[in-house]
């Protein structure tokens, strides 16, 4: 995938600065930096790839990421996006690969260290489980998009 360079986050007060762990307690910033190891990824890695089977997830400390659906660009990702989740709480594949624009160093959440974070702080639940609303919401909004245009091109047979 991308060469990771393994280490804990910095400091409690770095994490206070990330918008994914904004009101939390010092005690559960503490319990996120035992649960999370940093990766540091170049320019143009990908750091989750579409069809692939999720394993960990991610949260950006720093850079920007590329979100991409096949060939097509939705979305662009910066410091205090997750990125992942949805394949570990579906536990389905990845639906987008997400490619780093810059050079990145994200906050690296193994599956057991996900589940853990997740069990232990209701605040990153209602985040992640809030984050995965809305990307359905979204994604629900496209798929309706492309159904109007297709119908739009090749309108219902009716019985004639």
């Amino acid at each position: 995938m991308f060469g990771k360079h393994r280490a804990k986050p910095e400091t409690v007060a770095e994490l206070r600065e990330v918008s994914f762990f904004e009101g939390f307690s010092d005690e559960e910033l503490e319990r996120v930096v035992d649960l999370a190891d940093e990766v540091r990824v170049e320019e143009g890695d990908v750091v989750v790839d579409q069809g692939r089977v999720g394993l960990d997830c991610f949260v950006i400390l720093e850079g920007r990421a590329g979100v991409w659906v096949g060939d097509e660009h939705v979305a662009s990702l910066t410091k205090g996006s997750m990125i992942g989740e949805m394949a570990l709480v579906e536990h389905t594949p990845r639906s987008a690969s997400v490619v780093a624009e810059t050079p990145m160093r994200l906050l690296r959440f193994d599956t057991k260290a996900f589940k853990r974070l997740l069990e232990e702080m209701p605040l990153a639940r209602d985040r992640v489980m809030s984050l995965l609303a809305a990307r359905l919401r979204a994604n629900r909004r496209l798929k309706d998009v492309v159904v109007e245009v297709v119908e739009e091109v090749e309108p219902p047979q009716g019985d004639t």
